[in-house]
């Protein structure tokens, strides 16, 4: 039996690419782990049945949803400790590499204890997500989304604290 995808994938693809990657890269920070996961939210979408007016917003969340799953899952490390012994080119100072990529680490492992609306607020928005399209995205109104941006920024600071104390 041969499987049907929707018949505006390629055009939705094509517009929301680089979005979907981006959104991913935000959580992930390897494009080429947002690469896997823009592929399985496509997938889905091929065989959803999502309006195509309502595609971007819906991609954007789903790529933030799958990107945090990832990320909590645990396939990450895995990952990370295969690479570890691989040899990387040095450039620049290297504490500035260490501490730059502890950071990231630090946040992106905040990120992922944080409530999902939260997680997923902040990644729209500083993926470059208008108020107005996270609004859509998220289903609240326009009014409300800087709000939830503020609690959710205030709720990964104080994640961050509560761990950084602890470590």
């Amino acid at each position: 039996m041969t499987e049907r995808f929707r018949g505006d994938l390629e055009a939705v693809f094509r517009s929301a690419y680089p979005r979907v990657v981006g959104v991913a890269a935000r959580v992930l920070g390897s494009r080429d782990e947002a690469e896997d996961v823009a592929q399985e939210v496509f997938l889905t979408f091929a065989r959803s049945s999502v309006p195509a007016g309502e595609a971007a917003g819906w991609l954007s969340v789903a790529a933030a949803h799958a990107a945090l799953n990832h990320l909590r899952s645990g396939r990450r490390r895995a990952a990370r400790e295969g690479s570890a012994g691989a040899a990387d080119a040095v450039a620049g100072d290297i504490a500035d590499d260490v501490v730059t990529r502890d950071e990231h680490r630090r946040v992106r492992a905040a990120l992922a204890r944080l409530p999902k609306r939260h997680a997923v607020a902040l990644v729209l928005r500083h993926s470059g997500l208008s108020y107005a399209e996270v609004a859509a995205a998220l289903d609240l109104s326009p009014g409300s989304v800087g709000t939830t941006v503020r609690r959710a920024e205030s709720a990964l600071r104080e994640e961050l604290i509560r761990h950084a104390s602890s470590e």
